[in-house]
């Protein structure tokens, strides 16, 4: 009798934590708010994703990745929060974006917002690669990658196309195949074309997986073309040591009576 009720007890506390993990997660509102949550998310392996370098804060360590300033020093220090999918391209064929550009569409339009602050969308860049790169597509360029140092990002400022180092094409093409089913943006064949071949060739990484849940843990769902995500772990620890510490008396009665069962025995 008193085992079932720890059983019965220990259920309760079990679809408590999952109630509680899954209820409690809120996907930021507004790309501001989406920028402070990704800084915490990148923050145990602060680097720009186009070039690797490490940063601190909003400044960029350019000598951790041999990066060359091509036009702007200044700029180019400084860290900024890049759209892979760009906000033009998310928004530019909505009515919002014909009245008023991008602040219309953030202010009126909460579908828009919601993919404006998608944090899957969002990586740390070096803020010249950020501006260089622009609303570009990507593609496969045959120019030599020597435009910022030993950075093997390559803009291709007259043909409007941009092209990631190998390391992170796999991310790019997934990141795009995903912000495109979700917010049912437009993608023409030869861009899906390029993402799903990209997506072939260049398998997830540990720390692309690893990504996606951290991430999970703040939208609430992951990107599926990087892999499951498990929502049960988000913050398990921090709700089960709340929900034990509200449950220990109960535990505690619970444990003391099965004891003197069995010594009754």
């Amino acid at each position: 009798m008193v085992a079932k009720k720890i059983v019965s007890l220990l259920s309760g506390i079990a679809l408590a934590v999952a109630g509680s993990l899954l209820t409690d997660i809120e996907p930021p509102e507004t790309f501001g708010a989406a920028k402070k949550i990704a800084r915490e998310i990148h923050a145990d392996d602060p680097q720009t994703f186009y070039c690797g370098c490490r940063y601190r804060d909003n400044r960029i360590d350019l000598a951790s990745c041999g990066y060359q300033p091509r036009k702007s020093p200044q700029r180019a220090s400084r860290l900024e929060w890049e759209h892979v999918v760009p906000a033009w391209v998310i928004g530019h064929q909505r009515q919002c974006w014909k009245k008023g550009g991008r602040e219309h569409c953030t202010a009126n339009d909460p579908a828009f917002a919601a993919a404006e602050a998608d944090l899957h969308n969002l990586v740390p860049a070096i803020g010249e690669v950020n501006g260089d790169r622009s609303n570009f597509g990507f593609a496969m360029l045959n120019r030599k990658p020597d435009q910022y140092g030993r950075c093997r990002m390559v803009v291709d400022f007259q043909a409007r196309k941009a092209m990631p180092r190998e390391e992170v094409r796999g991310a790019v093409a997934r990141i795009y195949l995903y912000m495109h089913d979700r917010y049912r943006l437009r993608m023409s064949p030869q861009d899906r074309k390029l993402y799903e071949a990209w997506n072939r060739q260049y398998p997830v990484s540990e720390r692309e997986r690893r990504r996606n849940q951290e991430v999970a843990c703040q939208m609430g769902w992951g990107n599926p073309y990087v892999g499951e995500v498990r929502l049960w772990r988000c913050g398990f620890g921090g709700v089960m040591t709340s929900l034990l510490d509200g449950a220990g008396g109960v535990m505690q009665d619970g444990l003391r009576d099965a004891l003197k069962a069995l010594q009754q025995r």
